[in-house]
């Protein structure tokens, strides 16, 4: 993107969140592999019931920020917050257990294990039995294909399917804060669509959602609030439809020129 693209745009954040405190507040973080910076000091919010995109080229930074979020990622400095409660440092484990799911880049499903024993194992936080068997339906109901293949192995289904099941694992945690890295790659455009239609009505069921996407245009498409990250560092935000049409963002990532 051009010079003066990387500059943040100017739009307020005062009417996100209603006047609520952001869900998800990150501040100045640096996160390093070995002696590489990957994150170079980057803020930004996501408020309650919002979907917000984090887009960028391969190498940016996302992936590594998802990460940290996630707790499998130490930063080098600065804080993430989640719920106002400083969550950087904290493992992965103490970190779902307050309420953060990620749906990880490259699905990792278990594919020795059935459909219904991958799902089960997004639920492994919880003990209240009926409520797991009630959110089994619902996430049978966002994903019909999911319930036909309920005793498939999960290396045998197809790259959609195992997107899916990936997607309902995170579900299963009941998350207040959803994590998805790259839920359209590798994905036929038929199924991309069916995947971010499946965002929006997780969305409107009341999750909030942090999604990184290469498929630039399909996320700022369904997003709230967007992010452009360039070399690790935040070179653009605004809301996401005002992004889609930013002639700078439409040239460097959605194919436009």
């Amino acid at each position: 993107m051009s010079e003066q693209a990387s500059t943040s745009t100017s739009t307020s954040t005062s009417d996100r969140g209603g006047g609520k405190p952001p869900v998800l507040t990150i501040t100045d973080l640096h996160l390093y592999y070995g002696n590489i910076a990957a994150v170079k000091g980057i803020s930004l919010e996501v408020y309650q019931g919002e979907i917000v995109t984090l887009i960028g080229a391969n190498g940016a930074g996302k992936s590594t920020t998802m990460r940290a979020i996630s707790g499998l990622m130490k930063p080098r400095k600065g804080e993430i917050a989640f719920e106002g409660k400083k969550v950087s440092g904290l493992r992965g484990n103490e970190v779902a257990k307050l309420g953060i799911a990620q749906s990880p880049e490259g699905r990792r499903i278990f594919p020795r294990m059935t459909v219904a024993e991958n799902l089960e194992l997004g639920a492994f936080l919880r003990k209240d039995k009926a409520a797991i068997q009630d959110d089994l339906e619902r996430i049978f109901d966002l994903f019909p294909r999911l319930k036909e293949r309920i005793a498939q192995k999960g290396g045998t289904l197809s790259g959609g399917e195992q997107q899916m099941l990936a997607m309902g694992r995170a579900l299963m945690a009941q998350p207040r804060l959803l994590l998805l890295d790259e839920p359209s790659m590798g994905l036929a455009p038929v199924l991309v669509d069916v995947v971010f239609e499946i965002i929006e009505r997780v969305n409107a069921q009341g999750t909030t959602i942090l999604l990184v996407e290469q498929n630039a245009l399909a996320a700022l498409n369904i997003g709230n609030y967007a992010y452009v990250l360039e070399t690790g560092q935040i070179g653009l935000e605004g809301p996401a439809k005002d992004l889609a049409n930013n002639e700078a963002v439409r040239n460097a990532y959605l194919g436009h020129a």
